[in-house]
């Protein structure tokens, strides 16, 4: 369990901040970009939840969760393994395993669509398509990473990512009314 008993050190006074093995890195590092888009797509998560109630909040309780997972195992550079010395935490397939889960329990309800999904219908549903597109950009944030530091990003955090944005997607129909409030886009439509 994690204790804090100090708020600020500062440590990142002069522009350093240190990452889960203690090495330090400038705050506008790459790695240090990709886990802090990470912890935005939290925050807009935790903006999404105050329309949400019921299963819907529940499943996104678990993705704050474990996008602090994921904001951890990005903070350690690995292969997604350990050192072996001090036990890192990564993300694993069960997560994955989980949001697909809840990904399948949910679109066979939703219609089909027949053109793109504008942020937009409830306010809940906004919310969701902001938290997916903050996370797509954290995505992004970490691929790169990944093809940068290549070997020392878990690909499984990568995939966590990918299918978070497809879960809050998914997420969004829903809380448009299974779909029927969705707006859709209309490509040319105020020329």
């Amino acid at each position: 369990m994690v204790k804090l008993t100090r708020i600020y050190t500062r440590g990142g006074d002069k522009g350093l901040t240190s990452l889960g093995d203690r090495s330090r890195r400038p705050k506008d590092d790459l790695r240090i970009e990709a886990y802090g888009s990470v912890d935005e797509a939290g925050a807009a998560i935790g903006l999404a939840r105050l329309h949400t109630k019921g299963k819907i909040d529940a499943m996104l309780a678990r993705v704050q969760n474990d996008l602090f997972d994921v904001g951890a195992d990005l903070a350690a550079p690995g292969d997604g393994g350990d050192d072996g010395a001090t036990p890192r935490l990564r993300t694993v397939q069960s997560q994955i395993d989980r949001l697909e889960r809840e990904i399948d329990a949910l679109n066979p309800a939703l219609g089909p669509l027949a053109s793109f999904v504008l942020s937009g219908g409830t306010p809940a549903a906004a919310a969701l398509h902001f938290a997916r597109t903050v996370t797509r950009r954290a995505e992004r944030l970490a691929f790169a990473l990944a093809r940068k530091e290549k070997g020392k990003v878990n690909p499984l955090a990568l995939r966590y990512l990918n299918r978070l944005s497809d879960h809050l997607f998914v997420l969004a129909r829903v809380a448009n009314a299974m779909g029927r409030k969705d707006v859709l886009w209309v490509p040319g439509f105020h020329r």
